[in-house]
């Protein structure tokens, strides 16, 4: 991931109208829900979009993902960055 491509540390990710993050039995886990799209997320995934409420800026998802995990904080921005990027470029999430 390119500087260019950086999240800022204030943006506030959330779901827009119409997604929705939901546990599925009948799928096997969590799944994001959106308007003729189904998308599994594996674990990880689902922690960092539980997260994704529009309170909560991406330092705040950062650094409670790499408490929560003891993980370091360098790897959790990078990973959530990427996961965050590719969601918003399916309008999965906004930033």
């Amino acid at each position: 991931m390119s500087d260019d491509d950086a999240i800022a540390g204030d943006a506030r990710p959330r779901l827009p109208r119409g997604v929705r993050l939901t546990h599925s039995e009948a799928q096997g886990g969590w799944v994001l829900i959106a308007p003729e799209r189904i998308f599994k997320a594996d674990a990880v995934a689902a922690e960092i979009l539980k997260r994704c409420t529009g309170q909560v800026t991406l330092a705040a998802i950062v650094d409670d993902l790499a408490a929560t995990f003891q993980a370091p904080r360098e790897r959790i921005l990078a990973d959530v960055s990427k996961l965050l990027i590719g969601l918003a470029e399916k309008k999965l999430l906004e930033l």
